[in-house]
Parts: structure tokens; sequence; C-alpha cells
């Protein structure tokens, strides 16, 4: 008679969740979702991997400052004296990275800019608004402006790539005005 395999609890919880998670994400699938080896993952892998995708999927889409509670409304920019902006603006870095949202390419902005910036084109964003985030938002404070990056941010190396590449001047390279000791994604 052959040998029954032994499972231990967590291996059968592990199987009972991975049937729950395919049952549950079931509706969602498509065909890029069986490129993945899942024959190659330990079950743990497979299954934080579809609890992963199934909360992208379920996920609400909604303004960042709606993820807060209370909802995180600030000020209005014109209202608050430069001092008082500083000391809101502290604060509310250290909520958006409670939400993992880090600030990228700042040191250029002042703190009333930088201020509005969020109050203006952050908190109002509409995004996925994960229950299990586990990767960080990495918000480009620059505006995607090639012109502040290489101007403030670029090493030598990336500013004399891009002269290469796109074969243009470069703008002079300058320290930013302003230094901040922002939260960091540990690495």
């Amino acid at each position: 008679m052959p040998e029954q395999p032994y499972f231990a609890d967590a291996e059968i919880d592990e199987l009972i969740l991975n049937a729950e998670l395919r049952t549950e994400i079931e509706p969602y699938l498509d065909e890029s979702v069986f490129r993945v080896p899942f024959q190659d993952l330990p079950l743990r892998l497979e299954n934080e991997f579809l609890a992963s995708m199934l909360d992208w999927e379920v996920a609400p889409i909604e303004p960042i400052y709606r993820w807060f509670e209370p909802e995180l409304r600030l000020p209005s920019p014109d209202s608050l004296a430069d001092e008082k902006v500083s000391q809101v603006l502290d604060d509310v870095i250290a909520r958006l990275f409670e939400k993992k949202i880090l600030l990228d390419f700042t040191n250029h902005l002042s703190d009333r800019e930088l201020y509005t910036l969020i109050y203006r084109d952050i908190l109002p964003s509409r995004e996925k608004n994960l229950s299990h985030r586990n990767t960080f938002i990495h918000w480009d404070c620059s505006g995607g402006d090639s012109d502040i990056w290489l101007r403030f941010y670029a090493s030598d190396d990336d500013r004399e790539l891009w002269a290469d590449y796109y074969d243009e001047p470069l703008p002079p390279k300058q320290l930013p005005a302003h230094h901040r000791d922002l939260p960091q994604h540990p690495f």
C-alpha cells in the first residue's frame, strides 16, 4: 500500500488559502496570469502573489486624501504663514510615508512650493488604495521635467549619457536651494 504523504498543519492551511484565493480571483483572470510559472513557486509565495493580485483588482481608486482616517484635508497654502507651512509640511510628509508614498526630487522646491504641490497635485490624485500595499509610490516632485532633473539631481554620468543621446546642450548643474532629509524606502 502506498504511503500517504504527510502534510503539516501550516501546509494544509496554505493549500486551503490557495484554493480560496484561486476561487476569489478567478473572475479577474486573463491569459497574462498563466505566464507566471506557479509550479516553480513555493505555495506561500504563490499565495502572496495571488493575494496581491486580488487586492489590486478589488482596490478602490480614490483620491489620496481619502486614504486617511479622518480624511487628510490641508489648509490652503495661501492661508498659512511661512513658519506654519514648514510645520504642517513635516507632518504631512510623515503621514504620506505612513501610506507608503515617497516624495522624490524635492530639494529644488521651497517648503511653500512643496506644500502647494502636495495640496494641489498629490492629495487629490486618484490612485489604487490597496489594503496591503507592500511597495512604495514614488512621487516625482520635479513633474518629470528633464531640465530640473538634469540641473539639480542627475549625476555627472547621467548628464553625459543624456547629452550624448539627445545631442542637446545641458543646463548648468546647480545645487538645490533646499535640503530635506525625507523618509526613504528601506532597501
